[in-house]
């Protein structure tokens, strides 16, 4: 959610933090600030509003603003409303604190630092921090050990980036439950909550660890854990697959969207290879072949997951029992971690997250963990391989989405079940349970995916026109079956978050248990109709809706030869096979979400009150 940018170099570091935010506004925020020390002063600005604003305040006293070292914060609200006084950074005499996530004991300590004088101006747990710290300060007037006494008194998770007037070449940062890297320069470093940010001024970043401690000068960088200085490795990615802009696309969201026949191509080129032989296609030989044999012994699989990613998870149940005949649980991360769950032996757990920082999903894996089920073995599906849920798993599969700068996911989702299904092929090879005449056929399909993504985008016109009828609606029903029941979920998902139209998905078979109170001639119903095992089913449901003067809008295939007729509008999908053909019916749903919203005048890539990167609970 929020984002945090530091620096300290011999050069202005004003522009450097403002081109920082401007790269993580994509992770939803409500207000921004910085502050830069200068002359013996802490100087700060903050605003209410878009990163512009701030850039058009600092851009206003730009000498009071030229200094080497500073911190920078976009805030999105948990504690105290939108407002100038709530917004980072937070200041208590001489120091300047910016927060990411939450201080679940601040109302504790709060009450202490009132009964020693402490005055608050803001509503917020982050000041209670920057109190701490100063009143720690006091003690030592070393301001690496004012930080290391108070940090155990934090109850939360969250990530902290520090400066100091009597230190004027000095950042310290903390990492708990909050991601936090250090990019290194030339002379110069900086930290952000993600390395994003800083890629216009490094490509070499340090990844700090839970409950790492850092403190950050021009030429040097130490790291403490546990209050002992330990290495943390230097690593350098290719800025050139982050690097994520618009181009012709008015919003990042349907460039995203049209970008899903390659980045689904590149996930398969991972694992699938041509061969000369009867068979068109197989697994590579190399794709996760060194887990084979953690792979072989999986008797049971739980995937852990929230949003869209846990609707792929659904998807996944489908096929490890189909397919595989392996049992799969599958479960929202913020319920999982509470509930006292029992993990059985020999399980595979997926965690799903595009970002790999999803707070919830790497505290559900946590709690796991501890317990150590005999046999357990932990996979992170992730589009981010530097991430915490990376370093913190067993196996890595990644997505090779690129960036998604779009809050509402497309390109990550549609990427998730392209590796799932590599997934269940493999684990399916590995023991010995998929005949080889449904594997090499899933596998010719897999390799026609891409093409049949590229179809259905070639409907984005007669889809912008149904679109239409949407634009004044109050609520919505969205419907699949069997496979597709989640790819129903997924698009009411999709059409909530950001045209703010209430919408919710349902199993078609689920109308009479109550959603059919809903129907009437206001109520658009769209249903996702593949000429499937479920389909004759699925039309005895519509057939419900039809006679209580529901109005349908039916993504159906091809092969269906369904007609269109008074309130039933049809769109014709590409044919493709029963089992991927979720993958391939997202991208309508997303299409006319997203035509929806611009209609009604939304901001499609940065939805009211939501988030890219949801790491706090």
């Amino acid at each position: 959610m929020c984002g945090i940018v530091g620096a300290v170099a011999e050069r202005n570091i004003a522009n450097i933090l403002l081109e920082g935010l401007k790269r993580l506004e994509y992770r939803g925020y409500d207000s921004a600030g910085l502050t830069i020390i200068r002359d013996g002063q802490l100087h700060r600005e903050r605003q209410v509003g878009k990163v512009q604003a701030l850039v058009d305040a600092v851009a206003s006293s730009p000498d009071t603003f030229n200094g080497h070292i500073g911190i920078a914060h976009t805030r999105w609200a948990t504690h105290g409303e939108p407002a100038q006084r709530n917004a980072h950074p937070h200041v208590s005499g001489k120091i300047a604190v910016v927060h990411n996530g939450i201080v679940e004991n601040y109302a504790e300590l709060k009450e202490e630092l009132l009964a020693k004088g402490y005055e608050f101006t803001s509503q917020t747990d982050t000041e209670v921090v920057a109190h701490l710290i100063h009143d720690a300060y006091k003690q030592s007037s070393d301001l690496m050990e004012a930080v290391r006494t108070i940090t155990p008194l934090l109850h939360g998770a969250f990530a902290l980036g520090i400066v100091h007037v009597d230190s004027p070449d000095e950042l310290i940062a903390v990492r708990l439950g909050s991601p936090l890297v250090i990019g290194v320069g030339i002379g110069e470093n900086f930290i952000a909550s993600d390395q994003l940010a800083l890629l216009p001024v490094t490509n070499r970043f340090m990844y700090l660890e839970e409950g790492d401690i850092a403190k950050i000068t021009r030429d040097d960088i130490q790291v403490y854990a546990d209050g002992i200085e330990v290495n943390r490795k230097i690593n350098e990615i290719d800025a050139k697959q982050y690097n994520a802009d618009k181009g012709e696309f008015k919003h990042y969201m349907l460039k995203e969207i049209y970008e899903q026949p390659d980045a689904v191509a590149r996930t398969l080129d991972m694992a699938l290879e041509s061969t000369e032989t009867a068979h068109s296609y197989q697994l590579r030989d190399d794709f996760l072949q060194r887990h084979e044999t953690q792979l072989s012994n999986i008797r049971h699989v739980q995937v852990i997951a929230c949003g869209t990613s846990y609707h792929a998870g659904l998807v996944a149940k489908y096929w490890f029992e189909n397919l595989i005949r392996i049992p799969c649980s599958v479960e929202v991360a913020s319920e999982f971690r509470y509930r006292n769950p029992v993990v059985v032996d020999n399980s595979l757990v997926i965690c799903i997250s595009q970002s790999g920082e999803t707070a919830d999903t790497l505290s559900a894996l946590r709690e796991i963990q501890k317990h150590s089920p005999t046999g357990l073995v932990s996979l992170a599906l992730c589009n981010v391989p530097t991430s915490s849920l990376v370093r913190e798993t067993d196996i890595f599969l990644p997505t090779l989405a690129g960036p998604e700068i779009g809050v509402a996911s497309t390109k990550a989702f549609t990427t998730q079940l392209a590796a799932l299904m590599l997934l269940v092929l493999k684990t399916g090879v590995t023991q010995s349970c998929i005949d080889d005449e449904r594997l090499y056929t899933l596998l010719e399909n897999l390799h026609k995916l891409p093409n049949q993504l590229h179809a259905s985008l070639n409907l984005d016109a007669s889809i912008k026109a149904m679109s239409e009828s949407f634009e004044d609606k109050k609520s919505c029903l969205f419907l699949g079956r069997g496979l597709q029941f989640p790819i129903a979920l997924e698009g009411a998902l999709k059409l909530k978050e950001i045209s703010y139209i209430h919408a919710e998905g349902y199993a078609a078979g689920e109308l009479k248990h109550g959603p059919l109170a809903l129907v009437d001639k206001d109520m658009p119903i769209v249903v996702l109709a593949p000429k499937d095992s479920m389909f004759d089913k699925l039309k005895a449901n519509m057939q419900e809706v039809h006679a209580r003067h529901g109005e349908l809008f039916v993504f159906a295939s091809e092969e269906s030869k369904m007609v269109a007729e008074d309130r039933l509008h049809v769109v014709y999908i590409p044919d493709v096979c029963e089992t991927l053909a979720p993958i391939v019916y997202s991208v309508p749903v997303q299409l006319l979400s997203y035509h929806v919203a611009v209609m009604r005048g939304t901001d499609v890539d940065q939805p009211r009150n939501l988030a890219k990167s949801v790491t706090v609970e």
